[in-house]
């Protein structure tokens, strides 16, 4: 105990000497210990050869404590690492972050015993509350992920199947009054076929949604007496009957509410929430030092503020294409590593380019293309709007019939059907109405809101250039939606292959291909006689997050670089397969279902003879704005169940660490979606031109990634194989995008594994 408190008054003493060495008067004593300390760094490191693995007890500046197994500048091996906050580890490590069995505890005397991995509490481990909550089970990055057992303070108990944080799966729910239930669980409510028994012998069995019974199901009494039918909470679509017992029929008590159960029956079988914890493990920093031969053996310090983060970057200063991180030019004496970096060094700072203008042109009155938006308003009022059979998924193959299309006039008088207007007289397509108002119920749309967010009072804006294939892009006021013009084979393939899209979107949630929403035609009256058919889909971008860097992705070589010069590159740019600089890692779980879902997507696009697609990705990083947390008000188009994709699995880095703290906001994350990864920026050797993915080169940024696979629409036509031929006497055919269906698929998955990895 002697020792102990020594140690906690050393400690406590160089933490006071650098808060007065950082905010008191700077004079000769100050500097004189400052020398001090550098003296003492050096001579502790003198005798250790690089990856030498020994027994040290260090005193950090910062007040922090270390004792254990040291390599280098990090805790490797076995050791105790004590922050001044009272927060404590103590277990193993793996070069700077906790990896294998250990043991966390917070000042508030919560504590987690049980597996790390990467700085995160993974694999099987016991959580115990300050409150007395506590949960035995599988986590994975800190998250409730599998079986578990949660023993509640109140004295309720729930064991069963998680899913990131949240009870989800078969489970039982045990409360401390005797009431239980036993069934299916979805993002933390009871939701599914369940059984509810009360502690007075009364047992629902039946269908649950949102922890409520609705639909079919059965209440018996233990006198014997049943009541079957359909469930609801709203009194007016309750209905059922009830069937009471001999004892019930001798009284002549024939009454009974269903609407009892909800109102009394219920009101004490209400979930515990989950705990709250202040400070994950992955969230605490490492203070270690900076010895003189890592700096000899170019490991990179970082400038540090005065606190400990990283020193702010001026945000005047733009990316560069191939520069997306700068060497501080001061080493530090301290550097404070994050805990999930492997050993590695983290990038330094990055630099993010001014705001940007909102993209786009404002189409106002006197725009060349004023009365198309206004048509196309009217047009997609007129489809949404006007009265039709309630949608459903289960469509017959007629809807689906290329021919399956409307014509609509839209005289500037108005009609019996129509609005008068300002513009002049035009006709409206509609194509395959019924499966695009079923994907749009598919996809969750709210057809008032699809309305609003297309023909509000706020007009379209047009993005600047149209793509290489010819086609404008308009955006919606809200960024929810793009509205891209179409040439008329790109219809064609969209509506011969729209039944298999249509069963693929709805067998697979996490689909990284374009949402569609609609597919039109205005036909322009007069001399013209000007047809413009257009397609509305979801904006994979469509986030308060700021897009850093956006890349489009191919796997091929030949004109995959951007034309722009490097000054005219700005956070808008998009660029290509040999401008990436970087690997993007994703979490296992998250890698696996990737990879599946690449493949699936891949395979359809193969079978219905599509080539050319790519990968669009946006990277938000962190490190840019210091943010950790989601903007507020983070928007998606389907109000967060899918963007172009396409909802953040997935998940931010904060997110997965702040989890606990609010599980129910982020149950409903997607594949491609708001994830959390990190990247590690890559070098190409100088006798490499076109090496196609660069050498990893150690430094990780923390990113939210946003991604979709885009363009679907490319038949491998007989321009597309012309292409193929002409192309290919001038370069190797392989480095070419236009190439067989199969064979592009096969390159394309190739490539896009090579730079999304797993991250270990």
């Amino acid at each position: 105990m002697k020792a102990w408190e020594a140690t906690v008054r050393k400690t406590q003493a160089v933490a006071r000497k650098r808060a007065n060495t950082i905010f008191g008067t700077y004079g000769p004593s100050h500097v004189e210990e400052e020398i001090i300390d550098q003296v003492d760094v050096e001579e502790d490191n003198e005798g250790h050869a690089n990856g030498e693995v020994y027994h040290s007890e260090r005193f950090l500046p910062n007040g922090d404590y270390y004792s254990g197994y040291w390599v280098d500048s990090f805790p490797h091996g076995h050791g105790k690492y004590w922050w001044t906050d009272g927060c404590m580890y103590v277990g193993d490590w793996f070069r700077g972050k906790k990896m294998g069995k250990g043991t966390f505890s917070w000042p508030s005397g919560a504590m987690y015993e049980g597996n790390f991995k990467s700085g995160y509490m993974d694999g099987e481990g016991t959580f115990t509350g300050p409150n007395g909550d506590s949960f035995k089970g599988s986590w994975v990055m800190n998250l409730k992920h599998g079986h578990g057992v949660k023993e509640y303070s109140n004295g309720d108990v729930y064991d069963g199947e998680w899913n990131r944080g949240l009870q989800q799966g078969n489970g039982k729910y045990a409360w401390k009054n005797g009431n239980c239930y036993v069934g299916e669980w979805k993002n933390g409510v009871i939701c599914g076929k369940g059984k509810m028994c009360w502690k007075n012998g009364n047992v629902y069995e039946g269908n649950w949604e949102d922890g409520v019974p609705k639909g079919n199901g059965t209440l018996k009494w233990d006198d014997g007496s049943f009541y079957v039918g359909n469930w609801n909470k709203d009194q007016n679509e309750q209905n059922g009957t009830f069937y009471p017992s001999a004892s019930l029929l001798e009284g002549g008590n024939l009454d009974w509410d269903p609407q009892e159960v909800y109102n009394t029956d219920l009101i004490e079988c209400s979930i515990c929430p989950n705990e709250k914890v202040s400070i994950l493990p992955s969230q605490k920093k490492l203070a270690v030092w900076r010895s003189a031969k890592a700096t000899e053996n170019n490991v990179r310090p970082r400038r540090m503020s005065v606190d400990g983060r990283i020193d702010a970057a001026p945000v005047d200063r733009e990316f560069g294409r191939m520069r997306l991180s700068d060497c501080a030019r001061t080493p530090p004496r301290i550097s404070c590593i994050d805990d999930a970096m492997d050993g590695y060094i983290r990038g330094s700072p990055i630099r993010h380019p001014k705001a940007a203008k909102r993209q786009g042109e404002t189409i106002s009155k006197g725009h060349k293309n004023y009365d198309l938006m206004l048509n196309l308003q009217l047009g997609i009022r007129h489809s949404v709007g006007r009265p039709g059979p309630v949608p459903s998924l289960d469509l017959k193959p007629s809807a689906f019939d290329p021919k399956e299309k409307y014509w609509t006039r839209f005289p500037p008088e108005g009609s019996k059907s129509t609005p008068p207007h300002p513009s002049c007289e035009f006709r409206w397509k509609d194509y395959c109405p019924k499966v695009f108002r079923a994907l749009r119920m598919l996809f969750k749309v709210d057809a008032a809101d699809y309305m609003l967010s297309i023909c509000g009072n706020d007009a379209l804006r047009e993005l600047c250039s149209p793509g290489k294939s010819g086609s404008f892009f308009y955006l919606t006021n809200d960024d929810r939606y793009m509205i891209k013009t179409m040439k008329k084979a790109e219809v064609k393939v969209l509506l011969r292959m729209l039944h298999a899209y249509f069963s693929h979107v709805r067998s697979f949630d996490n689909t990284l291909m374009t949402k569609y929403f609609g597919l039109h035609c205005v036909k322009l009256t007069g001399p013209a006689q000007k047809k413009v058919r257009f397609v509305i889909m979801g904006n994979l971008f469509c986030t308060d997050y700021t897009i850093h860097r956006r890349f489009d992705l191919k796997g091929s070589t030949f004109g995959r670089m951007t034309d722009k010069p490097e000054s005219e590159i700005d956070a808008t740019t998009t660029l290509k397969d040999l401008d990436l600089n970087f690997i993007f890692r994703l979490p296992k779980t998250w890698f696996q279902e990737f990879r599946r879902q690449v493949d699936r997507d891949c395979e359809l696009l193969e079978q219905e003879r599509v080539m050319d697609y790519s990968l669009l990705v946006g990277l938000h990083f962190k490190e840019a704005t210091g943010d950790q947390t989601p903007p507020p008000g983070c928007r998606t188009p389907t109000d967060n169940v899918g963007l172009e994709d396409g909802s953040a699995p997935r998940l931010s880095r904060a997110d997965r660490d702040r989890l606990l703290l609010d599980p129910s906001g982020l149950a409903g994350r997607s594949l491609g979606i708001n994830m959390s990864a990190r990247v590690e920026r890559t070098e190409r050797k100088n006798d490499l031109d076109f090496q196609l993915v660069g050498e990893p080169t150690g430094e990780f940024y923390d990113v939210i990634l946003f991604f979709g696979i885009i363009d679907i629409l490319q038949d491998y036509d007989i321009t597309k194989k012309l292409e193929h031929a002409y192309k290919s006497i001038q370069c190797d055919p392989n480095s070419i995008s236009a190439v067989d269906p199969k064979a592009y698929s096969r390159r394309f998955r190739d490539y896009i594994y090579k730079v999304f990895t797993e991250d270990t």
